[in-house]
């Protein structure tokens, strides 16, 4: 199979309309990283997008649809908060969880009564997401616990032969998945972090929960349960307060004759200036941006990355910590 990268033009979405309605798969741009995108609607559409990017059965899925599109035939109600939150936040990196009327594909949310729903900001994502007209499932284009993408390349990179289009709308400039909330509740929770933070969402909600998943629990959502955004190159992870640890796990590499680099913040690449940095910038927005572009080109470069735990928490930070640490933590 040729797989083509093209910008979202008249011709390319019509090629995306006439893929999705035959049951195929597309990549498309978002302003968080790329979605690998089927029809909501089709069983064995969904299942393939399972199968193509070697998910596990039971991790469900998001639906994205249009900033215009009518969700009140997916969902059973919403509260309140909900509706404030959508007015606050969308379209944009958040995905709210609601009761199912069971108006997609059974596989979509793996037996769970809920669906989750997205409306991403970016341009080449609404412009699709119009053209089609119905409910996309989209978890992000990248093989399982592979580093998510955040280019066309990327993508690329992955599924080259195994997928007949992606929707090039350049870089990703949100660079985490989207925030999951459970709106299913007298309180919102967060099933995972991003970058509509728990703090904005409690403004707006008046309160905001974080979920805690139980051993043996099935996942709510994409992102909870399993290892994730993995480079394929051997890591480390250091807490801030073994950064000697850090550097002599680094020369250790070296002297095995290995080519290790540092993943690390501004302020810690300053204090390392003769070693090899992914520099993730200053800023939790920057770092964001910035992780899993770093952890493509390390994955690249290095037999060893050792990542380094930025300095703060809370906001855009948690979803930061929550993907550096899936991503090095035990590999």
């Amino acid at each position: 199979m040729e797989t083509k990268v093209l910008p979202a033009d008249e011709h390319s979405l019509a090629l995306a309309k006439q893929l999705i309605f035959s049951g195929e798969v597309v990549a498309f741009h978002t302003e968080t990283v790329y979605g690998l995108g089927a029809d909501a609607r089709n069983d064995d559409a969904v299942k393939k997008v399972f199968a193509v990017k070697g998910r596990p059965s039971d991790n469900p899925l998001i639906a994205h649809v249009h900033r215009d599109y009518d969700i009140s035939s997916l969902i059973d109600g919403e509260p309140p908060y909900a509706e404030k939150l959508r007015k606050a936040f969308l379209p944009g990196p958040l995905t709210m969880v609601y009761p199912s009327t069971g108006k997609v594909s059974r596989f979509v949310s793996c037996g769970l009564n809920t669906l989750s729903i997205r409306v991403p900001s970016s341009p080449t994502a609404q412009a699709f997401l119009r053209a089609v007209n119905i409910p996309i499932v989209a978890p992000s284009a990248n093989l399982s616990k592979h580093v998510s993408p955040v280019s066309a390349q990327h993508v690329y990179d992955d599924f080259a032969g195994k997928i007949p289009l992606i929707l090039d709308g350049g870089v990703c400039t949100g660079g985490i998945e989207s925030t999951v909330l459970d709106c299913t509740g007298d309180v919102p929770q967060i099933l995972r972090a991003g970058l509509v933070t728990r703090e904005m969402i409690a403004e707006v909600a008046g309160d905001c929960g974080v979920y805690v998943m139980h051993e043996g629990e099935r996942p709510k959502s994409p992102g909870m349960m399993y290892k994730h955004y993995s480079p394929r190159c051997r890591t480390a992870y250091f807490e801030r307060d073994a950064v000697l640890g850090a550097v002599q796990k680094y020369r250790e590499e070296e002297s095995a004759g290995g080519v290790p680099y540092f993943l690390c913040s501004d302020a810690d690449a300053e204090r390392l200036p003769d070693f090899r940095v992914l520099n993730l910038g200053a800023m939790p927005e920057q770092m964001a941006a910035r992780l899993y572009a770093a952890l493509r080109e390390g994955e690249k470069k290095a037999t060893l990355i050792v990542a380094i735990r930025p300095e703060g928490e809370g906001g855009v930070m948690d979803g930061v910590l929550n993907r550096l640490t899936r991503a090095c933590r035990g590999n």
